[in-house]
């Protein structure tokens, strides 16, 4: 039986299937996207594939303090999309 991996939600701290997971990645450049393949080098973070907890995220600016940058809305937005 092979393995799933298993990744922490930033927002909510619960363990899921890393498939089940939204995975965002900041480049050796600062620049913020979101990760569909889960392979872009760089410093990941993976959030829950729920608007409640999006919004939880942005309300709380968990992102902001993960990547330690201002100002994400248009990350927020592409999120957002991705989770529809």
């Amino acid at each position: 039986m092979k393995k799933i991996p298993q990744r922490m939600c930033i927002v909510t701290h619960e363990k899921h299937d890393k498939k089940d997971l939204l995975r965002i990645v900041k480049s050796k450049e600062g620049d913020i996207s979101v990760d569909l393949t889960g392979k872009k080098n760089g410093k990941g973070a993976y959030i829950t594939k729920s608007l409640e907890v999006l919004e939880t995220a942005k309300k709380k600016k968990v992102l902001e303090r993960v990547f330690e940058i201002d100002n994400l809305d248009s990350i927020y937005d592409e999120i957002k999309e991705n989770i529809k």
